[in-house]
């Protein structure tokens, strides 16, 4: 006899066989918003001459869409429970699409600031929604192979980005960049059209419009701050102090409104539940890790190892490889082991690579690196989907949504927050480290003044003054990078003690015949 047709939990009544076009449709979302972050990076040079603009206007192509998704990603919660999970994610899918257009379609800088914000809008809460639909969609027992295919986008996403945005602009033109999300996302909307079942609304859910304000100040200013502070010259910039001053202010107020506020629009409640609470912690230190190293290796292997442009994107490709095959294998053994001894796992052989990256020399040979690179990703991908499934496993089904949106929210700050701090102390330290070396260079340094050092560091002339010059910045460079690797290690350790707050989940009992079907 079948079930009745009611408003419930998006895909508790899906039928088997919509259930994998759903999933096609999710993660055609996730991946379209995932790529976005970083696909019209390589393309901004081209965008530049084509729209006019100057190297600092043309910035604000990326940063208009930063802190755009970064202050809508608050209220997905509300605005889910309000008007229905499907037609929201509809809209936003559908938001996004045409934005996208929009941007292909730009003829001034102007219009594509503007259409990168609506773009940022509407894609804030294509991630957070994919997620909340997958967990609904699989039952317990199954959703660490969902959560495995799902993180894929999101990982995989970011890394693929600016490869495929270079191959798309040097291939056709930089407009193609935005122009391939429209026909993914219109076979999206059909999907979830067709085959997404909605959940209950709640018309008379009021909005928090002051907790959304506070907050809207105090995350968009911090957005702006990390992402213009290295332009600016950071705490020496008046714009930069200001932006401080207005993310700390709505911050703190938020904060205040939340515990003192009878219906803020992101309950304390939440925040009770310790796995969440403990996962949030964690997915905030492995965010700073995850895009600050992906975002330190390429130069490191470009300006310092000497590797071409070619040879470094391959030497990269293992990271990438090594999070797929661990979100796979982390997928499948979620409900056979505890998923807590997996992230232990994880966290170790994340905090591994990084002790064996800072006693790494320019000279690192192409094998040792390559191992090195491939277990940070096996350990990143472990701790990834194990955590998806023990953050959510005691949450309430109403609180879903607003959880994956603050996962998603903290994801994007964490890792805001670990680019802008490595790059920002990598720039200092290679300064610092330059002046500590030259006082050592002095023409009463015997060791200089004998063998090849004489030969090719010879301060009596001018090629071998800037030959010495040359060496030493190489040198103050590296001891930089080992303080950046040294410093990411100290953020991944203590995420370690946060485990031991968690909950093993409950084991899930055995599927039902429905989902029988699908195993």
């Amino acid at each position: 006899m079948s079930r009745p047709r009611t408003e419930v939990r998006a895909g508790e009544d899906e039928a088997p066989q919509h259930r994998g076009i759903i999933t096609v449709c999710v993660m055609a979302a996730t991946l379209m918003q995932a790529l976005d972050q970083t696909i019209a990076n390589v393309a901004l040079p081209y965008m530049q001459g084509s729209l006019s603009a100057t190297s600092d206007q043309i910035t604000w192509v990326l940063t208009s869409y930063i802190v755009a998704a970064a202050i809508m990603t608050s209220p997905v919660g509300w605005l889910s429970a309000r008007f229905g999970r499907k037609g929201f994610f509809i809209t936003c899918l559908a938001g996004f699409t045409l934005a996208s257009m929009l941007c292909g379609l730009a003829e001034s800088l102007t219009q594509m600031v503007l259409f990168r914000l609506l773009q940022g809008m509407f894609g804030a809460a294509l991630v957070p929604l994919s997620q909340a639909t997958m967990l609904d969609l699989y039952p317990p027992e199954q959703r660490g192979s969902a959560m495995a295919m799902w993180g894929m986008g999101v990982m995989v996403g970011p890394i693929l980005g600016p490869t495929l945005g270079g191959y798309l602009t040097d291939a056709y033109d930089w407009r193609y960049v935005f122009y391939i999300n429209v026909p993914i996302g219109v076979l999206a909307i059909c999907g979830l059209v067709f085959f997404l079942s909605d959940t209950r609304r709640n018309s008379k859910l009021p909005f928090d419009w002051i907790g959304f304000l506070v907050l809207s100040l105090g995350i968009g200013a911090l957005q702006l701050m990390l992402d213009r502070g290295e332009q600016k010259d950071w705490f020496g910039s008046t714009e930069i102090v200001i932006e401080t001053v207005l993310a700390g202010l709505g911050l703190y107020l938020f904060v205040v409104h939340v515990w003192l506020a009878e219906k803020p629009f992101i309950t304390p409640r939440i925040f009770a539940d310790i796995n969440f609470t403990s996962g949030f912690l964690v997915m905030f230190a492995v965010s700073m890790v995850l895009l600050s190293s992906s975002a330190l290796l390429a130069p490191y292997l470009q300006n310092l190892a000497g590797y071409p442009v070619s040879t470094a994107g391959l030497l990269m490709a293992p990271r990438g490889v090594g999070t797929m095959i661990a979100m796979m294998v982390a997928g499948r053994l979620t409900n056979r082991v505890n998923p807590r001894l997996l992230m232990l796992i994880g966290v170790v052989l994340l905090a591994g690579s990084l002790w064996q990256m800072t006693s790494w020399t320019p000279d690192i040979a192409a094998w040792p690196l390559t191992i090195t690179t491939a277990i940070q990703g096996f350990g990143l991908g472990f701790v990834f989907i194990p955590l998806q499934v023990v953050a959510f496993a005691s949450l309430p089904a109403e609180l879903r949504t607003d959880g994956t949106a603050l996962f998603a929210l903290i994801r994007n700050v964490g890792s805001a927050i670990g680019i802008s701090v490595t790059s920002f102390l990598l720039a200092q330290n290679t300064q610092t480290m330059h002046a500590e070396l030259v006082q050592s260079v002095t023409p009463f340094n015997r060791m200089l003044q004998t063998g090849g050092a004489y030969v090719f560091w010879n301060s009596a002339t001018s090629a071998g003054l800037t030959a010495l010059n040359n060496e030493v910045t190489r040198q103050a460079l590296n001891i930089a990078y080992i303080d950046d690797f040294t410093l990411m290690l100290w953020v991944s350790l203590p995420t370690a003690l946060l485990l031991l707050f968690m909950r093993k989940p409950r084991v899930a009992a055995a599927p039902s015949a429905e989902h029988a079907v699908l195993d």
